[in-house]
């Protein structure tokens, strides 16, 4: 209908019309919030590249996780830095390892709060690579097992959902046959689906010590400028079993957070990643953008794309911002 029959600034003119005709909206219950566990006592050691993002020792994890709980938010992502690393990365399917001991802190403190874990070899390896090195690159298969075995001990420690994140063919079958063998057939699965070999790891890979200590990881992570891959990751997730599927990172792929919401029913999360966290926050501590307004138009564009899950470092603030408690 052209101009002047039609005027969509009738709509817009009037802030209660606005929110009657918003078309996306967002949730404290769409968020998740990721944390850092790291072995030892009285840790507290703020991430120089991530302001307000902290490793941890478990007795703080703890009480971050009750501050999480009372704000609302429904879930935290666990990842873990060990007392020690090795070649096969023993601490992450060690049943007294790091996030094994976390799960069982948070949940006999704060019961309620849904405890999701990272599934991937990276924070536990001395070398950094997320499965087991032969020949100079990670052997897809002899790294099933191990990744089975730490999805195992963290459903056995008590957690909710387990997201392998590491990129290996066939992980999600492997880790749904050893839950389901085990009697953990309630334990849901989160497959980092679609995961982009990216720049914008770097903060993260700071705050997990991760770094790999040659080479890259391209050889299982997804090339940025594939698209139509992406559908085959993440038809193949669902089909071993997956009961979520998520995109990594969130702000340069919005086109395939898009095309998996448009190509399947099941529950779609995003994760809004480290770099992207840490670029807002320098853009903010200079003055340079408005942090509220912009923290919550990144986290709308993300449901507004298709995404029903925002895994974010923003989640705090945004709970906050979300129901006014500044």
């Amino acid at each position: 209908m052209p101009f002047p029959q039609f005027r969509a600034r009738r709509i817009r003119g009037k802030e209660a019309f606005r929110k009657m005709v918003s078309e996306t909206t967002l949730s404290i219950n769409d968020l998740v919030y990721p944390m850092f566990s790291a072995f030892g006592s009285d840790i507290k050691k703020e991430i120089s590249s991530m302001p307000g993002i902290f490793q941890q020792s478990i007795e703080n994890i703890v009480t971050e996780a009750k501050e999480v709980y009372k704000l609302g938010i429904p879930a935290v992502l666990l990842f873990g830095i060990p007392e020690t690393k090795d070649a096969v990365g023993s601490d992450a399917y060690s049943d007294h390892g790091i996030i094994q001991e976390t799960i069982r802190a948070i949940k006999a403190n704060v019961p309620e709060l849904m405890v999701i874990t990272d599934v991937c070899l990276c924070e536990y390896t001395d070398h950094g690579h997320c499965g087991l090195i032969v020949d100079g690159d990670v052997d897809n298969d002899s790294t099933l097992e191990l990744l089975a075995r730490e999805a195992l001990s963290h459903a056995k420690a008590g957690a909710d959902m387990v997201a392998p994140s590491d990129m290996m063919d066939g992980r999600v079958a492997a880790i749904r046959k050893i839950l389901d063998q085990n009697g953990y057939i309630s334990t849901s699965i989160m497959s980092y689906a679609v995961k982009y070999a990216s720049g914008y790891y770097g903060p993260f890979r700071e705050a997990a010590e991760s770094t790999p200590q040659f080479g890259d990881r391209r050889s299982y992570q997804m090339d940025p400028a594939n698209r139509l891959e992406a559908l085959r990751e993440a038809s193949s997730d669902i089909e071993e079993g997956a009961d979520i599927i998520m995109v990594k990172p969130g702000l340069p792929y919005l086109d395939i957070v898009r095309d998996l919401r448009n190509e399947f029913n099941l529950p779609l999360a995003v994760y809004n990643v480290s770099g992207e966290y840490s670029m807002i926050k320098a853009a903010a501590a200079n003055g340079w953008i408005d942090e509220k307004r912009v923290v919550l138009e990144t986290l709308l564009g993300f449901k507004r794309a298709g995404a029903d899950i925002i895994i974010s470092y923003h989640a705090k603030d945004a709970a906050r911002w979300l129901t006014n408690q500044v």
